[in-house]
């Protein structure tokens, strides 16, 4: 079975991987910027911010949405480079603002950490939010065990949240005005801390275990079918590439701010897999 090989490093903390345009898009969040990695290993930071970016997606008219984590917003960067804010979670979120996926009509998703995970705060679960394409928010399901990376099926009906402290993915019919109804559990996954995550045609979902340390390959249900060990902690993951069969992986040998910030100790792993990528993000 190959291995993963590392193609770029000198990352603080790469969040968020997006494949678009031939090109693999990431946050980092202790360089509080949006980078892009093209095929020859070039990296090009696109956007800085006044905050940790998180979670990414476009909307249909090609304008980039931004998780601004610690204050809790969303930040839209138009297709002329013009930031300006989308949407306020501040009165929403109860953590830090961290992963979102947006469906194809620009609808946002995001989770957030439910509690000060940082300070060390007692656990609580969190909300998941909608954000409307003209920035009003909604709460979109409660009682989430940390709310992380989510896809979108190919045919925008289904969203899977996983739950990085619940071990598990939990599906929701997606109506027609965004909102969430038919709540269930896509897949336990016992022992596991599900991160970033990406779909394929499929219909199996790839996770970044992070405490695990490795990426998965995840049916409904729960069988893994294939698993690759990374370096450190597993953060991300997202296919891509030519012919949409390159798994990126973002690793990091950890998530303390203190021991990554300004250091370039995490890293863009690559791997080739069998079955290619499909739906959001």
């Amino acid at each position: 079975m190959s291995a993963l090989t590392t193609v770029l490093r000198g990352v603080d903390f790469g969040e968020a991987p997006r494949w678009r345009d031939g090109l693999l898009w990431f946050s980092d969040f202790y360089r509080q910027g949006v980078f892009t990695l093209d095929s020859n290993g070039v990296k090009e930071c696109r956007f800085s911010f006044d905050d940790r970016p998180s979670g990414l997606g476009w909307m249909p008219d090609g304008t980039l949405l931004v998780v601004a984590m610690t204050s809790r917003k969303i930040l839209a960067v138009s297709p002329t480079g013009e930031i300006a804010e989308h949407a306020d979670l501040s009165g929403f979120a109860d953590g830090h603002c961290n992963d979102m996926v947006v469906a194809a009509n620009g609808t946002a998703y995001v989770g957030n950490f439910g509690f000060d995970h940082e300070s060390g705060a007692d656990f609580k679960m969190a909300r998941l939010a909608r954000v409307d394409p003209d920035g009003t928010v909604h709460e979109a399901a409660r009682d989430l065990m940390f709310p992380n990376g989510s896809v979108i099926t190919a045919d925008g009906r289904t969203l899977v949240v996983g739950e990085t402290f619940g071990g598990r993915y939990t599906a929701f019919d997606i109506n027609d005005d965004g909102s969430l109804t038919n709540r269930r559990i896509w897949a336990e996954v016992p022992g596991s801390t599900p991160d970033g995550c990406c779909l394929d045609e499929q219909g199996a979902i790839w996770m970044a275990d992070f405490v695990g340390g490795q990426v998965a390959r995840v049916l409904e249900g729960g069988e893994i079918t294939t698993s690759f060990r990374v370096e450190g902690r597993a953060v991300a993951c997202m296919l891509g590439g030519d012919d949409g069969r390159t798994l990126y992986v973002l690793q990091s040998p950890t998530a303390d701010p203190d021991e990554l910030s300004g250091q370039g100790l995490s890293s863009v792993a690559v791997v080739r897999v069998e079955v290619v990528g499909a739906g959001l993000p």
